[in-house]
């Protein structure tokens, strides 16, 4: 994108006077100067104008309002600085990626921390599966857009902190959904809920099929959902969570050479054909919440968990391709918030205790050209403890300015007993980190209604069993150590009148010991490679034109740069562009409301270019995409049905869902499998009964 162009979307958005935080110009008033909105994903709860970060907030009504809710791309896209790639292929997951984090991961989430309902979806070595996350369900989701290493420890460049309904939340009674698209796209949705005295309880069921849009790319996938609530008596409440997955099929088509992506972008690699690549998982999770303010002066916040994930893959090639394993996760986290003083000034604080541990029984297999298993390669376990303790707290040095201090310990350890001794090589061996996390804010309040702040925090990462690989042969690699961030942001935000909020961040990221992939022969390795420089700007609008009009916005402008680092070539890359990141990112949507239900929303999505690899040989093209999805409710006495369709892609713009970062390193250029095209122009409608 040139200069002039890219003055043209700064200044196309600024005059739109639109972007995310629809939240806010949601959210009721007591009276003016009194705002309503909390933000509990920093984990020291507190209205949004008094939190020293950028924090974003997306309701119900923008979760599922005529959307298929398959990914949180639907309901994030207009929150600012946030990238989201692989929508389309279910092997291989979403991958998402904030301020520059999570973008190495070759697939599914890495660097960024999930949790729903206060149950962690990333383990203590940083990976992050989203399979389960139920979208039927989500009420709420907050996402807060920097490192957050000091609430959370470990892969916390952001997080992404997802609530779903209670059955005192949603008015009595239940819900069915159908929905159809193109590429035999199917799903079905059913939910229930009620009230019985001090007990509550939600049920969602859903079932999805669908072909892909390319070859090889077929998935099937069952969640379920439910959640119990009693209050037992005055300020104490104990609620139960139960999830499960079951993922019989989700086929990975490969990724294409530019060559191949240009002939025929719906193909799959013949590989992945002939060895019918692809993944079955079944996990459930149990979760625990207590919630009590009566034992003591402040809020007491008790969650436990266990999560069982059984899971199988084949891989879109031979050799050791095909991997399995047993995962079990569980843990204890431990809140308790106090409002106190200090020198006569109000002071709100947390502190707490996260024990979190992971154990996976690994198998590897040997795959020949065929798809017959030639014999095992691996069996080990691979386990991960993280023991941490954290405070924070707010001073109010005035009604108007906040100062914010916080502090982690966090003490990681990670593990492998290698079982398979076959080879003659014992591959076992243990790491352990010990990291200290910081964060110091100010708050100022120009105005009840506006907002300036400015933080500065440290974040580690470390990396993830797959990424210990030991190049040399064995264990651990000896030389890969947590990649450390310093974060420094400056925030405003606001609203202007009852219809327009405004949401903007300047944020400068050195990350030093980057985390980096490199090749030898066919295998992936990681080191930590000089360092890198995040610089860029975030702005969010939500504006209430009328009753019946609003328009959202998100832009991203970025520069993400490479220090002191040679890349897979063993050239030196300093000062090359850090690859699978683009540097402009612009979402925007008008929506239209009328009377009983009506509705229709525009969207317009512009992801500026970017590079593939290190070496920043190849050159992702820029793209926009268009969307529109309309609906209707007829009411029928006390049920409603709502009517609802989308087009995607609606300019059937060539493009591609997904880019295999720095993939094939030790190929030629032209014969690296980057390229993971999207669909085209597609369809899907639907129905929702409520009774």
């Amino acid at each position: 994108m040139n200069k002039n162009n890219y003055l043209a979307a700064f200044v196309l958005s600024a005059a739109c006077i639109s972007i995310s935080f629809p939240a806010i110009a949601q959210s009721s008033l007591n009276n003016e100067d009194e705002l309503v909105l909390q933000v509990t994903a920093p984990r020291l709860v507190r209205d949004l104008y008094e939190t020293p970060a950028a924090v974003s907030v997306i309701n119900a009504p923008d979760i599922r309002e005529g959307q298929q809710r398959l990914q949180l791309d639907e309901s994030l896209n207009t929150v600012p600085g946030l990238f989201f790639q692989n929508r389309y292929n279910f092997a291989q997951n979403l991958r998402l990626s904030t301020r520059g984090f999570g973008a190495r991961a070759p697939f599914g989430i890495r660097g960024i921390r999930i949790q729903v309902d206060g149950i962690p979806y990333t383990l203590p070595d940083g990976q992050s599966q989203i399979d389960a996350i139920d979208l039927d369900s989500a009420q709420r989701i907050e996402v807060i857009r920097g490192p957050a290493s000091v609430q959370y420890g470990n892969a916390a460049g952001g997080v992404i902190d997802i609530s779903t309904a209670l059955g005192d939340e949603l008015p009595e009674g239940g819900r069915l959904r159908l929905d159809g698209g193109s590429d035999d796209y199917r799903k079905a949705a059913i939910q229930g809920n009620g009230v019985d005295g001090d007990t509550s309880g939600i049920a969602t069921l859903s079932w999805l099929t669908v072909d892909g849009h390319r070859e090889q790319s077929e998935a099937e996938k069952a969640l379920f959902n439910a959640r119990v609530a009693r209050d037992l008596d005055s300020g104490r409440r104990v609620t139960a969570t139960f999830n499960a997955l079951h993922n019989p099929k989700s086929e990975d088509p490969g990724g294409l050479t530019l060559a191949q992506a240009e002939e025929d972008p719906g193909q799959a690699t013949a590989l992945a054909k002939r060895l019918d690549s692809s993944q079955t998982v079944n996990q459930q999770t149990m979760g625990v919440r207590w919630e009590d303010s009566a034992v003591l002066p402040g809020q007491l916040t008790l969650d436990t968990f266990y999560t069982h994930r059984d899971f199988a893959q084949q891989l879109p090639f031979p050799g050791s391709s095909r991997v399995a394993y047993d995962r079990h996760f569980y843990g204890i986290s431990s809140e308790y918030q106090q409002e106190s003083a200090v020198a006569g000034l109000p002071l709100v604080w947390v502190t707490g205790i996260d024990v979190h541990h992971q154990s996976d029984d690994r198998r590897r297999y040997s795959v020949a050209i065929d798809g017959d298993i030639t014999g095992q390669t691996q069996a080990e376990n691979q386990s991960a403890t993280n023991v941490a303790v954290f405070g924070q707290g707010d001073l109010a040095i005035s009604d108007a300015l906040n100062l914010s201090l916080g502090v982690r310990f966090d003490r990681l350890r990670l593990a492998i007993d290698d079982d398979w001794l076959q080879d003659g090589e014992d591959d076992s061996g243990n790491r352990t980190f010990r990291e200290y996390s910081g964060v110091a804010g100010i708050s100022y309040k120009l105005a009840p209604r506006h907002q300036v702040y400015a933080t500065i925090g440290t974040a580690f990462e470390s990396p993830t069993f797959t990424e210990f690989a030991n190049p040399s042969g064995g264990g651990f690699n000896p030389e890969l150590e947590p990649q450390q961030a310093l974060n420094r942001e400056l925030g405003m935000r606001g609203m202007l009148g009852a219809g327009l909020s405004y949401d903007m961040a300047l944020f400068s990221i050195r990350v030093e010991d980057e985390i980096l992939p490199f090749n030898v022969g066919d295998q992936t390795f990681y080191e930590n490679a000089g360092e890198t420089r995040r610089n860029g700007f975030e702005l969010g609008l939500a504006w209430e034109l009328s009753y019946a009009w609003r328009v959202t916005s998100a832009l991203t402008l970025a520069d993400y740069e490479l220090r002191d680092f040679v890349d897979e070539q063993g050239n030196d890359a300093s000062g090359n562009a850090i690859p699978g990141l683009p540097e402009q990112l612009w979402v925007s949507e008008l929506e239209w409301r009328g009377s009983a239900g009506r509705f229709a929303a525009l969207e317009w999505q512009y992801v500026g270019e970017f590079y593939a690899e290190n070496s920043n040989q190849t050159l992702v093209s820029d793209y926009w995409l268009v969307g529109l999805r309309a609906g209707d409710s007829v009411r029928m006495a006390d049920q409603t049905l709502n009517l609802y369709a989308g087009i995607r892609n609606l300019l059937d713009q060539e493009y591609f869902s997904n880019v295999r970062i720095n993939a094939n390193a030790n190929r030629p250029v032209e014969d690296r499998v980057y390229f993971e095209p999207g669909p085209g122009r597609t369809f899907y409608a639907g129905l929702e009964w409520v009774f």
